[in-house]
């Protein structure tokens, strides 16, 4: 006769790779059910986007094979919950996420848009907030240029902005409520207003990551955001060239100064090499190789991937149906691979704090 304790015996074998602690211990086995000649149970992850996902399935059966039985049959349920970021402001939000970068013509909102798309194809609740006050480019990349966001009413009276949804995010961005034709020459303190209400006088509901695209540059926006929410961590957006890197250590060490302390998430690599469609095997390293990479062990940070400089990806936000939408494009699966990382280092973040 099975028993649970056998089960969790078993299960506390199995340790999760990144947090390096077993299942039992860090309390991801739930839902346990034997029946004849079969049990059930629910491995409960950090985040629906680990890309170590069957890894640790393969791991669990494994593990009852070898200490409970060989016989029986193991049905798992590998569901998720994704960490919060404690914080009675902001509180359904479990995940702040900044995507930012030391200068512009980086690639940092196609990386941001990309990124929050991957993280939700995976299953999470996302949200893309457009905080490039001054070139807002959301509306264009996903189409919906013309949206005007609707507003509700809380229970206390409070009117809110809804977010516009599309290919199952939430977006939001000022180029909802300016004309695009016109410039945005606005002083500091108005675009930190204008940011502090994009953030807080809007009905996100729950999230479980919030995806902000920062404008480029080390300026009054970075400052007000990291200190006025709570914020998981940043994403470092470079390109290999070196006046690039350059404004990405001044970006990072933005976010380390002391009153700011947001933990850097890792450092991807924009335009990392180009590949013609007609030779796909051939790569040529345009503006450098591995600078990316280097920055990140420098820093000693992760290195969470390099996106290839490939026409396509242009397209499709000119288009506004940015590529992360096209499984089939390899382009697509390096964002999805950078998803998972950036939701591993959110976990491993979490249990740190």
């Amino acid at each position: 006769m099975i028993t649970k304790e056998q089960i969790l015996h078993a299960l506390g074998h199995v340790e999760e790779p990144d947090l390096k602690k077993d299942l039992v211990t860090l309390n991801m086995i739930k839902n346990i059910e034997i029946l004849p000649n079969k049990i059930k149970f629910d491995v409960v992850l950090t985040t629906p986007a680990c890309p170590l996902k069957g890894h640790i399935e393969h791991a669990c059966r494994n593990a009852i094979a070898l200490f409970v039985s060989k016989e029986v049959e193991v049905d798992i349920n590998m569901t998720a919950r994704v960490r919060a970021v404690e914080t009675a402001q902001l509180s359904k939000i479990k995940n702040i996420i900044l995507v930012s970068s030391g200068k512009g013509g980086v690639g940092k909102s196609t990386v941001a848009a990309n990124l929050a798309l991957a993280l939700a194809n995976t299953g999470a609740k996302t949200g893309l907030l457009d905080a490039d006050i001054y070139g807002p480019s959301v509306p264009m990349m996903f189409g919906v240029e013309d949206a005007k966001p609707a507003s509700t009413q809380t229970p206390d009276g409070k009117n809110k902005i809804v977010p516009v949804e599309r290919f199952g995010l939430k977006l939001l961005s000022i180029g909802f409520f300016t004309d695009p034709n016109q410039p945005i020459p606005w002083r500091g303190p108005m675009a930190t207003s204008a940011i502090k209400q994009l953030f807080g006088d809007t009905d996100w509901g729950e999230l479980d990551y919030l995806v902000v695209d920062m404008p480029p540059g080390t300026g009054d926006i970075h400052i007000t955001v990291a200190q006025s929410y709570p914020i998981a961590g940043a994403v470092i957006v470079t390109t290999p060239q070196q006046v690039a890197l350059a404004d990405a250590i001044k970006g990072m060490a933005m976010y380390q100064m002391e009153g700011v302390q947001v933990p850097i998430i890792g450092v991807v690599e924009n335009m990392a090499y180009f590949t013609p469609a007609e030779l796909p095997d051939n790569r040529y390293y345009i503006f450098g190789k591995d600078g990316g990479k280097r920055l990140a062990e420098s820093n000693q940070v992760p290195f969470l991937g390099e996106i290839p400089l490939v026409k396509a990806v242009a397209d499709a936000g000119d288009n506004g149906f940015p590529i992360a939408l096209d499984q089939d494009e390899p382009v697509a699966k390096a964002f999805e691979a950078i998803a998972g990382r950036v939701a591993q280092e959110l976990s491993i973040l979490a249990v740190k704090a």
